[in-house]
């Protein structure tokens, strides 16, 4: 399967998290997305080093300045679990609004064409690392990575597209 690109129209999808109340909940991606400007972006796994360091410390710190050009929600995905999503999440002392999303089957993630084989590392089917900007469900801006790399799917970028 070809990769989402600009101009797509995001798959929906059902996607777990816990919510405010410490209850978990399965959400439908769309209903987090349509009429609104998202930025959805993937990560290999929960608690790994560039996700963990780099990549969601991007959008964390950098969520009131996307807030200010009209991004209303950060959506993150991860292949994990909802329960390994909730640590990671407190692993933060301020998420700054970045909703973590659990992709647990990868499903969402092999629905955009985004899945990245790290069997061989023991690590199973986990998501290329991508920063997706969404306008209503449309992709505008589709940076994805290849192999482990962060180069390109970082909040700068999506800051410097909008």
């Amino acid at each position: 399967m070809a990769p989402i690109a600009v101009g797509d129209t995001i798959p929906d999808g059902t996607l777990a998290h816990f919510d405010e109340n410490d209850q978990m909940q399965q959400v439908s991606v769309h209903s987090l997305a349509a009429g609104k400007k998202v930025v959805v972006f993937g990560v290999p796994g929960a608690f790994t080093p560039t996700c963990s360091l780099k990549h969601v410390p991007s959008f964390i710190e950098k969520s009131e300045e996307l807030k200010s050009k009209g991004v209303e929600e950060l959506l993150l995905i991860s292949v994990n679990d909802p329960f390994v999503m909730k640590a990671w999440k407190k692993s933060y002392p301020e998420t700054k609004n970045v909703k973590f999303l659990a992709d647990g089957a990868a499903a969402y993630t092999h629905a955009l064409g985004l899945e990245l084989d790290l069997a061989e590392k023991g690590l199973g089917v986990r998501s290329r690392r991508f920063a997706l900007l969404v306008d209503d469900l449309k992709v505008v801006v589709a940076n994805i990575e290849s192999g482990g790399e962060f180069t390109v799917s970082g909040a700068d970028e999506i800051l410097s597209a909008l």
